[in-house]
This record gives C-alpha cells, structure tokens and sequence, in this order.
C-alpha cells in the first residue's frame, strides 16, 4: 500500500533534507512541503471536503513550522482530522516533549538530525494507525469527511463600526436555520455580546485559561446555554483578565467549540491581541467590519496589512462588510474593495439605527423586528457565507446574490423566521393590492378636474376672440360669421364637436357666449358636462 505523506517544514534546508530522505521511503507518496501552519490547515481542509479518502495518512511537523506553536498545531489537526497521523519532527527528543506531543494528539517523535531507520519506522506506525482508523470511520453509518464546524471570525477595523451586533446576527440566522450554534466573545477587555442577549453570567473563557486539555465536559461546563439555543462562551466581566487568555487557550476554546457545534462565530472586537489572531488565523471565514467613511477605511487597509505582515490572514482570503451603507456616500463597497484589498461581500449592511435603537437599549437582540432593513441584511449576508445551510444540505458557501435570494425565497429550509419573513411580505404585498383601486381612483379624480379646468379655460379664450372679432365684423355685414370662426380657431380639435356659440346682442357692448362640452378622461370621449364661456367687446362707431 502507498503512503501519503505531507510534509509541513518551514524552514527551506531543513524542507530539502526531509524531501530527500522520504522519497528513499519504500512505497512512499511524499507530497511537496507546506511552509505554515495556515497553509497546512487549508490543504488538509480542502482535501477533507472533497472525501476523507484524499487525506494523506501522514503529516510530518516540524518544530520551526509557524506561525502556530507545533504542539498547538498537532492538537489543532488530531482534533479537525481525526484519520491523519501525525509525527513531529524536533531536536528535543526528551520524555517531556515526547508526553506532551502524544497530549496533543501526535502518532510518534522523531529526532534530529534524522536518520532513514528511525523516520520510517515512525512514518509506518502512523500510516498504519491511519488506515485502521479509517477503516473504523468508514464502516459505521456516521462518516466523517469534514473538518468539523465552520469558524467564523468578525473584527472590526476599528472602533463603533458594529462588529459585536454583526456577529449576534449571524448567530443568531444560523440557528434559525437549524444548525448548532456557538458564539464566542474575543473581545477580552470589552465584550458585549453577554449585554446585547441580556445575559447574566459568571463563567468566561478565563476559566479555560488554567486548563491544559479542554474536555468536552469541561467546555460545557464554560458555555452558557442561551434560550435562544446559542451556546455562549463569553469574554471576562473584569476586563484585565483578558490578559490570561493567550493564543493556546483561544486556540483549544475554538478547536473544542469547533469538534462540538456546526457554525462557531467569534467576535474578535478591534484590538488585535494574540488569542483573536490565533482565532482570526483557524477561521474557515474572517470578516473585517467597515463603515463607509475615510478614517475605517484607513483603519481597515492597517488591519489587513497588519495581518499579512504577521501572516495571520491574507487580504484576498478575508471578506470585507460595509455597515451603515448609503447610496448617497462617497465611499462605495466597491471603493473598499480596490482601497483593502480584499474581498467586500455582496450584501451591504444599510444605516437604519432607529431600527435598532429599542432592541439594543433593551439589551435583548433577539428580538428585533424581522421588517428591519437592517436584520435582513445581516441574515442575507449570513446566506451569502454559507451559514444558513439547512440539516441534510450539502455545506458551502454559496456565492453573492444567489445566497440573498436562496435565503429569502426557500421558506422551509430557514426555519420560522424565513416563515414570519415571507408572511410579513405577502402582508405588505396584500395591503397595496387593497390600497391600489384607492389610489387610482384619487389619480382619476384628480386628472378629470383638470380636465375639466383645462374646458373652462378654453371657453373663455373662444369666447373672447369671438366677440373681438365679432365687434370688428359688424359694420362691414357678417359679425356673427366672424365671432364663430374667431372662437373656433382659438380650440383644440377635440373640442370642437361639443362646441357652440353665441354672438351679439347688447347696445354698448358686443358678446359672445361659447359652451363647450367637458371630455371624460380624454379628449373626444363627452361626460354629459358642459360649461360655459362669455366675453364682451365695445361696439365701434361707424367709419
């Protein structure tokens, strides 16, 4: 049998020796080194999602690998692919180092310098262990071919922009849509996530700090059960005990959440420490909060540059989120798109505080309005990153508008709040269809009495050319003939067929008299009104 082997060395000399000495292996499949614990996580991730088959059985680490701690790392593979071996590859070959790795999750040690005996003795043993495990996981009904729950992380690039009510949301959409749910608050020194679920509390993530193995009975003594049906691992109310949580402990809480619920999703705040980087660095999907204005912008390309400098994250796998957004700023989704770097998802968060305002005052975010503007965006982008995948569908992020209109139109997959949603749009849709005979019948009114406006005006303008041209006429022997033909020239041709006049008459003064027929609606259709015109012009002497 063939044995699959992925390197993980970050160092370039050390990656060459090893590459050299596994390709002497006998029936030895060694792929080519990854450089960082990053990339060995996304290799292994996209190899599991494709089948549990395509995993290599052995995953060499080195010591010096990074970003992440090689225990950390170890522990971080054994708990999202339970079916690789791994080995880990250190000049310490001590007893102490030798427990600690096999705590983690390692299948075996080997020393350096390495030496062909030792390396393929310890590689065998692991391929081994793997195809056994395998063949456990592949025979009973429950296959595992994922790497366990997906992380989401949301950070603001700076302060007010929103990133704590962002992540309550897309928590609280993902329940809804059935799928087990952990939020975890990162924002060690502030955190507010237990303030906007109006949640009293008195276990944090500072008490895992102490812990070196976190079980899955001690993690649930650490969570607290929301009634919504989040589980909530919160930030310390004394915010100098942020301090005693570092990256292992953020590391353990997320990989523990992670190997429990379906969707995990972490508010990391604004201030980047080491446990919200270790966070940011595990997530399958990390946002980064902005309002469209020139100061978050700026704070957000800081905060992407920062990432890629310490290689937490790079800016193209990072998903920019514009809140507050207005067709009528400046600075557009796109504008941040090409200013970060990154990646800004399709669904814009609008600027609809007022909608927020009771619930947030209430400390109760669960109960905002399904008609907010403002929830409906955040569970539209909770579509649009996958979350709301119904039990029994296949996971994935669906891309850009067709998760917006998935998320919308798919009534039973969502749960009740998809049903309310649809409900209150087929509400909305029923009142104006009732409203609309109303609101034609007020445009008709209004048009027929400026119709109506328009006759009357002619008849008046008729009436006075007629009778001008009338007293002209008179002496010379037709007056009547001319008042007629006077008033008929100065209407429309519509309203000539209900037309009628009336010249003469007075000792003084000349008058005319014109009646016009009102048209119902347009011109050349009779309502049966009519109105009428006069005017008067001085008789002249004769010549």
């Amino acid at each position: 049998m063939t044995t699959r082997i992925l390197p993980a060395v970050g160092d370039a000399d050390a990656a060459r020796s090893l590459t050299t000495l596994l390709s002497q292996l006998p029936d030895a499949e060694p792929a080519l080194p990854v450089t960082d614990s990053t990339a060995l996580l996304d290799t292994l991730a996209r190899l599991a999602g494709e089948s549990i088959d395509e995993l290599p059985e052995v995953v060499l680490v080195h010591e010096r690998i990074g970003p992440a701690p090689a225990l950390e790392l170890i522990r971080e593979v054994a708990l999202r692919f339970p079916a690789v071996g791994v080995v880990l590859i250190t000049t310490d070959a001590s007893a102490g180092l030798f427990s600690a790795a096999m705590d983690s999750g390692a299948r075996g040690l080997v020393g350096l310098p390495l030496g062909y005996e030792e390396l393929a003795a310890r590689v065998q043993t692991a391929a081994s262990w793997s195809v056994g495990v395998r063949r456990h996981l592949t025979s009973g009904h429950d296959v595992v071919t994922g790497p366990g729950g997906t992380v989401v992380t949301v950070t603001g690039a700076k302060g007010g922009v929103g990133t704590t009510l962002t992540a309550v949301q897309l928590a609280l959409a993902a329940k809804a849509s059935g799928r087990s749910v952990a939020l975890l608050d990162l924002d060690l020194q502030s955190g507010d996530v237990a303030s906007y679920l109006d949640v009293q509390f008195r276990r944090s993530i500072v008490d895992l700090a102490g812990i070196n193995d976190i079980s899955p009975r001690v993690l649930q003594d650490a969570v607290f059960s929301h009634p919504t049906g989040l589980g909530l691992l919160l930030a310390p109310a004394e915010g100098e005990r942020g301090e005693e949580v570092t990256d292992r402990v953020a590391r353990q809480a997320v990989s523990a959440l992670r190997n429990r619920y379906e969707v995990v999703v972490v508010d990391c705040g604004t201030q980047m420490n080491s446990a919200n980087a270790a966070a940011i660095e595990m997530a399958d999907q990390a946002l980064l909060l902005v309002t469209p204005d020139v100061v978050a912008v700026r704070a957000a390309k800081r905060m992407v540059r920062m990432w890629d400098r310490l290689q937490i994250r790079k800016a193209e796998e990072t998903v920019t989120v514009v809140n507050r957004n207005s067709r009528l700023t400046e600075i557009q989704p796109a504008l941040v798109e090409r200013i970060t770097g990154t990646r800004v998802a399709g669904i814009a968060i609008p600027s609809q505080f007022k909608e927020l305002q009771a619930a947030v005052d209430a400390g109760r975010m669960q109960d905002l309005d399904n008609r907010s503007t403002v929830k409906q965006a955040m569970w539209g982008l909770a579509g649009e990153l996958g979350l709301l995948t119904a039990p029994g569908e296949a996971p994935g992020p669906p891309s850009g508008r067709k998760a917006l209109t998935r998320f919308q139109g798919d009534r039973g997959a969502l749960g009740p709040w998809r049903r309310r949603a649809t409900d209150d749009t087929g509400s909305a849709t029923l009142e104006f269809a009732g409203m609309a005979p109303l609101i034609f019948m007020v445009v008709a009114l209004l048009w027929q009495c400026v119709l109506f406006g328009y006759t009357w005006s002619l008849a008046g303008n008729a009436a006075d050319e007629g009778a001008r041209a009338g007293t002209s006429a008179e002496w010379s022997g037709d007056g009547a003939g001319a008042c007629e033909e006077a008033a008929r020239e100065r209407l429309p041709g519509a309203w000539e067929g209900g037309f009628n006049v009336t010249c003469g008459g007075g000792d003084q003064v000349y008058r005319a008299e014109v009646t016009l027929n009102v048209p119902l609606f347009f011109p050349g259709f009779d309502a049966g009104w009519t109105v009428d015109g006069g005017a008067g012009a001085a008789r002249e002497g004769e010549q």
